[in-house]
């Protein structure tokens, strides 16, 4: 039995149709260099003010998957929480993150299966209340019924 959950952690008993979780990060330069090493993904597009001036976003953007990486910060640490496993993930990139943009990242319950203790989850993040990534996420809820 899971008898200490953390706080915040909600359980697939628990979790209701159209139930939301949402956080807001400044994304930084800094956020982007460092996941440009942990990804190795170095492309100067995301790293090079010069070569980024000349490309259609017309300056550097954040990596979209360093974006996506706030739908799956909201699902571990809030909806369902600490526990939950991923099993799948959509993603729709309709428009760039630069550096110093607020972004707000929002997911939202649309479909439970309690028996298999899955969840599906509208996933979107906005700059500025425009939407730049789209996606549903399948997650495996923890219970307080298994360990």
């Amino acid at each position: 039995m899971l008898d200490n959950l953390p706080r915040g952690t909600i359980c697939i008993e628990d979790i209701e149709m159209g139930m939301t979780r949402h956080l807001r990060k400044t994304v930084t330069d800094a956020d982007i260099e460092l996941f440009a090493q942990i990804s190795t993904d170095r492309n100067p597009v995301h790293l090079d003010d010069d070569y980024a001036r000349d490309t259609i976003f017309q300056g550097r953007i954040a990596h979209g998957m360093l974006t996506a990486g706030l739908i799956s910060a909201v699902i571990g640490e809030q909806l369902p929480g600490h526990g939950t496993v991923y099993m799948g993930q959509s993603l729709k990139f309709l428009g760039p993150v630069r550096p110093g943009d607020m972004v707000y990242a929002e997911v939202k319950v649309i479909d439970i299966d309690i028996s298999k203790r899955r969840v599906k989850l509208d996933c979107h993040c906005e700059v500025d209340g425009k939407k730049v990534l789209v996606g549903e996420a399948m997650v495996l809820a923890p219970s307080r019924k298994f360990d």
